[in-house]
């Protein structure tokens, strides 16, 4: 696991360090309090990447696709809303899950037992000086 401490301005850069840490892993399952981040993180991943999207919390529709610089979809979940795995299920997450394509899921708790097993956990933590500690 790795860890990186930053500020808001250095954001480009560590999502590039997350980027390269990557490899064959497609499901990221991002942990964190309110406010800490999450989306902003993965707007940041979302664009360095190449999509050129308005960014912002798929709250509302639960899940947003932004395309890479190739074409190749990012599918990214805020799960906040949810009330149990079943509408996970529902929405076809495991058809996402199981696309082979990038899939960046904020508030994972909310999967149940639809986790991934092969889903790497991020975690976003606000430190003291309003800095953040990204663990990958």
């Amino acid at each position: 696991m790795k860890e990186v401490t930053f500020k808001l301005e250095e954001l480009p850069q560590v999502a590039n360090e997350f980027i390269g840490s990557i490899g064959n892993d497609r499901i990221f399952l991002f942990e964190g309090e309110m406010g800490s981040g999450k989306t902003t993180f993965i707007a940041e991943v979302c664009r360095q990447l190449g999509a050129d999207d308005d960014f912002g919390s798929p709250t509302f529709s639960i899940v947003n696709e932004y395309a890479d610089r190739n074409g190749n979809p990012i599918y990214h979940f805020d799960l906040y809303r949810i009330d149990s795995p079943r509408e996970v299920f529902d929405m076809g997450a495991e058809e996402y899950f199981n696309s082979g394509e990038i899939c960046l899921v904020e508030w994972p708790d909310r999967l149940g037992n639809l986790t991934p097993d092969d889903a790497r956990t991020v975690s976003i933590i606000v430190n003291a000086d309003d800095s953040r500690t990204l663990r990958f």
